[in-house]
């Protein structure tokens, strides 16, 4: 559990605003959720993202690890077109599902990452191999992927 005592220069700021300032780990989205859902709490109560907070208070954190990804790394073809530190640039064919779902859950892009790539970004709290964006099973063509940094 993270805590945070909120300083006279943070007064009046928004807490969604102060969270993210502060834990720059955190997305806009995931601190969002964790406040609507309790995680993230105000002098150890539940209260709106647009909370101003006080010099004094304390913000607590209850951030669980990441969820492991439902999936296995299966070897599936598409053309990795550039890749660096931070992220890979694929070619996704048409045909090809990005995300297993409950009627797919083999052979989709995000099986063949898990094969090719070892150090894809997770989402909001869950392992997601690095998948910004998404395109139809029937879309073919470039595909951005975060790698972690």
């Amino acid at each position: 559990m993270d805590r945070y005592l909120v300083k006279k220069e943070d007064s009046k700021k928004r807490l969604d605003i102060l969270v993210l300032e502060k834990f720059q780990q955190l997305t806009r989205s995931r601190i969002k959720n964790l406040i609507e859902s309790g995680e993230i709490k105000l002098n150890d109560k539940i209260v709106k993202s647009g909370e101003k907070v006080k010099e004094g208070q304390v913000i607590t954190l209850n951030i669980n690890q990441e969820k492991p990804l439902d999936a296995e790394a299966e070897d599936i073809y598409f053309e990795i077109v550039y890749e660096d530190k931070d992220l890979l640039v694929i070619n996704k064919p048409q045909g090809l599902v990005v995300h297993p779902c409950l009627s797919t859950k083999k052979g989709t892009l995000v099986n063949g990452l898990l094969a090719k790539v070892t150090d894809l970004s997770g989402i909001n709290g869950v392992l997601r191999p690095g998948i910004v964006h998404r395109l139809d099973k029937n879309t073919s063509g470039l595909m951005l992927v975060a790698k972690m940094t």
